[in-house]
């Protein structure tokens, strides 16, 4: 886990996000509020959605009515993420957690479960870190090597 966690707020411009994520060499930030909660976390994966092109969504076209076979707030959210300035357009609400005594291996099942690459640790309310793919990855060796951390 990493405890020196960078954050960003939702007000935060894209283009600086981009700048802090290629700076850092990091893959993604937790958003906090002006109060410090955890609001959201923003990825690369959310900077490449961005450059993606639309698609639209099936429908059954009928005589002239065209009968669209998505819930029309999906496009409207893809959309809104597409041409998003702030940080606070394209970030995941409600991220997914971990606590700081989640087993390794619980985290690892969570991480690819949910398809995410990482994780805010919160403890009490209170964001106390941050892991990554490359964190469980320096657990295992580690383990292997028979060094503790």
């Amino acid at each position: 886990m990493t405890t020196e966690v960078i954050t960003i707020s939702p007000e935060t411009l894209v283009s600086d996000l981009a700048q802090v994520l290629e700076g850092k060499n990091i893959g993604g930030v937790p958003v906090v509020d002006a109060t410090g909660a955890l609001v959201g976390i923003v990825t690369q994966s959310d900077l490449v959605a961005r450059v993606q092109e639309l698609e639209m969504p099936p429908a059954l076209n009928i005589l002239d009515l065209h009968v669209y076979l998505q819930i029309p707030s999906h496009l409207f959210q893809q959309v809104q993420r597409m041409l998003g300035t702030t940080v606070g357009d394209i970030m995941t609400r409600s991220p997914v957690t971990v606590t700081p005594d989640t087993p390794v291996a619980q985290i690892a099942a969570l991480m690819d479960q949910e398809k995410v690459h990482t994780l805010p640790v919160v403890k009490a309310g209170k964001m106390v870190g941050i892991i990554g793919k490359m964190d469980l990855i320096r657990a295992v060796a580690l383990s292997r090597s028979g060094a503790t951390a």
